[in-house]
């Protein structure tokens, strides 16, 4: 598979990213699945997959503790889009037996805790969602984050045995807010309040001026252990 990916890093690099997604598209079809949380690079990239009118599956890991904003973007972008967002839930079993035995906010006692938390709500869910996935679509981009700035645009996801395409991963924060004002993209109402990076409720928090756009994240840890394990399993490019 090292071969595919390179075949689509290099037709991204010579084709740019309108056609090398309408290759992945017509070729994969509805293999291709993309994950989104509803975040502004999520947005954009709804907006373009939709405009590109090839068929492909989305969905989200709603992990029960998102912010009420975010719940109601999801409806909003149904409506707009006029699409149906699969979402997916963390096991209730392994919810209960956690809270029972770390406490409802366990994530502020330790990053081992934090983890595990991840790990039930998030990382789970997404194995069952990507069972059937060829392609998984994600809205990264490499300014992101410390713990993201060797990816690719597509890179060999080994855990869940697929290819995982990063379509905005070179663009900066400034491309990704003129999109959204050009195209009038429909986004969370917390980017308006400081909020640049959006996930769980009791995790997240409005950045200050100066501050890192991931530092309103899991704001309690060191900036290398801030992912949710998501997006930092071992690749091949």
């Amino acid at each position: 598979m090292k071969e595919t990916v390179n075949y689509w890093n290099e037709v991204y690099e010579k084709k740019g990213l309108d056609k090398t997604l309408i290759g992945i598209l017509e070729k994969y079809n509805k293999e291709v699945y993309f994950s989104t949380s509803l975040g502004l690079e999520d947005q954009v990239l709804l907006d373009k997959l939709v405009k590109l009118n090839q068929p492909f599956q989305i969905f989200t890991l709603d992990t029960g503790r998102l912010f009420q904003e975010t719940y109601e973007l999801w409806e909003k972008t149904e409506r707009h889009y006029q699409i149906k967002i699969e979402p997916f839930f963390p096991n209730f079993q392994e919810v209960e037996k956690m809270v029972k035995e770390k406490g409802i906010n366990l994530f502020y006692k330790s990053v081992e805790n934090r983890k595990l938390c991840c790990a039930v709500r998030k990382l789970e869910p997404l194995s069952r969602a990507l069972k059937q996935a060829k392609i998984w679509l994600t809205g990264l981009r490499r300014e992101q984050s410390p713990t993201r700035n060797e990816m690719k645009f597509a890179e060999w996801e080994e855990k869940y045995n697929l290819l995982k395409i990063n379509p905005l991963i070179d663009w900066s924060l400034e491309q990704v807010w003129d999109y959204v004002k050009k195209e009038k993209v429909p986004y969370n109402p917390l980017h308006d309040e400081n909020f640049p990076s959006i996930g769980c409720a009791p995790c997240t928090r409005a950045i200050l001026p100066g501050e890192d756009i991931r530092a309103g994240r899991w704001w309690w840890e060191n900036p290398t252990t801030k992912e949710c394990g998501l997006h930092i399993s071992k690749t091949k490019s």
